[in-house]
């Protein structure tokens, strides 16, 4: 059996950032990360837009203002430090109609108390960025940026190992217990065991799994919600310069498909974001019955449905019809045809509920004893991920530690 002081189940790039903190905070220690799949990255932090997000949307005070910001800047130098291709952008978000201009003005002053530049645009200046872009009026966030954070989780892959991690790919969690003396055992679905000082838990899609297997009973679900893309074909590119957002509704916490310039020049479209039949239901023929039935058996779900059915029946149609997913994008950019749209790769959220039908709107960690859990990190927990990967280690630590 391995044994370790730290075994972290997940190498997206919360896992990752957070191995790699142990190894800095504590050098010598002894770091296992366990992973499902056969290479890191392979879901959230793969298959996001790539943005840098600056912070602007989240309620001040919360962990999503303070790691964002934070983890924005240190993201840049990061991407800086190991030449990891990035590009700090800035970015538009557009009021198209009159009804919208109140919640973007409190966009202003939300970025403002999370002290993050803002310059407020009419038509003539939204033009001058973007074109093509219809807007009645809106906001530039200069410190939002672009990145893939697939090659940031790379990064962090290779400096953990680098510092002694030890990372095993294709090691699926079947069982965690605790040894006769107070240690953390997990099994692995290939018969492999490490036992450990401390767990921390950073499964994403199954971290409400992970909790319950370690004896923890956290009062949310993971309910994954799929965010379809397209990308505007090579003839249709140069409609879009940078990044371009809608204002978001605060009622929901989706951001509105929106319009991402991604690293490698191409033009992403999306995300929405509709019920997915299963925790990494990627197409709509992917159905898993145990992700169903726990969906469908948990209160929370029914009580989502009940309280946005009207936001989910236009997703879903979207979703179902090009043409309508093309009108919904037109609203931002008039010239968009459904031909200059091709689909993407697309993505599924782990999206934390409470069994009340609140959707979790902040990063949520939790646990006793030697365990952490991460029950709540979709965007921007890639921007925050350097902050977080500090936080959770630091808890991690103090487990280890404990009398």
């Amino acid at each position: 059996m391995e044994t370790a002081d730290v075994v972290v189940i997940g190498a997206g790039i919360v896992g990752l950032s957070t191995a790699y903190a142990l190894t800095r905070a504590a050098p010598g220690s002894k770091v296992t990360v366990l992973e499902k799949e056969a290479a890191p990255a392979r879901h959230q932090t793969g298959r996001n837009s790539g943005v840098i997000h600056s912070g602007i949307y989240y309620r001040p005070g919360s962990l999503k203002a303070r790691y964002a910001t934070q983890g924005a800047a240190e993201m840049v130098k990061f991407c800086t430090a190991h030449d990891i291709p990035h590009h700090v952008t800035g970015k538009l978000i557009v009021a198209t109609e009159r009804e919208e201009l109140p919640r973007l003005h409190a966009l202003v002053q939300r970025g403002r108390e999370n002290g993050i530049p803002v310059q407020e645009l009419g038509p003539a200046q939204i033009a001058a960025y973007e074109p093509h872009v219809y807007g009645q009026a809106a906001i530039h966030v200069g410190t939002t940026g672009i990145v893939d954070y697939g090659a940031v989780a790379a990064t962090l892959a290779r400096l953990a190992t680098d510092a002694g991690t030890g990372i095993r790919y294709n090691a699926q969690v079947k069982a965690i217990h605790r040894s006769a003396g107070g240690e953390v055992v997990v099994e692995t679905a290939t018969g492999s065991a490490v036992r450990a000082r401390a767990l921390v838990n950073c499964a994403g899609l199954h971290s409400d799994r992970v909790a319950r297997m370690t004896g923890d009973a956290p009062d949310v679900r993971i309910v994954p919600f799929r965010g379809e893309y397209y990308e505007l074909a090579p003839q249709a590119r140069d409609l879009v310069r940078g990044l371009v957002y809608p204002v978001p509704d605060p009622a929901f916490p989706f951001l509105g498909v929106h319009l991402t310039r991604g690293i490698d020049g191409g033009v992403h479209v999306g995300p929405n974001a509709v019920p997915a039949a299963a925790r990494e239901g990627y197409r709509w023929r992917t159905v898993r019955p145990r992700d169903v039935a726990e969906t469908i058996a948990f209160p929370g779900t029914w009580r989502i449905a009940r309280r946005h059915w009207r936001y989910e029946t236009g997703e879903l149609h979207r979703s179902l019809s090009k043409r309508a997913f093309t009108a919904s994008v037109a609203r931002l950019l008039p010239d968009v045809k459904p031909a200059d749209l091709r689909p993407a790769p697309a993505g599924v959220r782990a999206q934390a509920v409470l069994r009340d039908g609140t959707l979790v709107d902040d990063f949520l960690f939790a646990g006793s004893g030697p365990f952490v859990h991460v029950l709540n990190a979709p965007s921007p927990a890639a921007t925050a991920s350097l902050p977080i990967g500090r936080e959770v280690a630091a808890r991690a630590l103090a487990a280890v530690h404990a009398p």
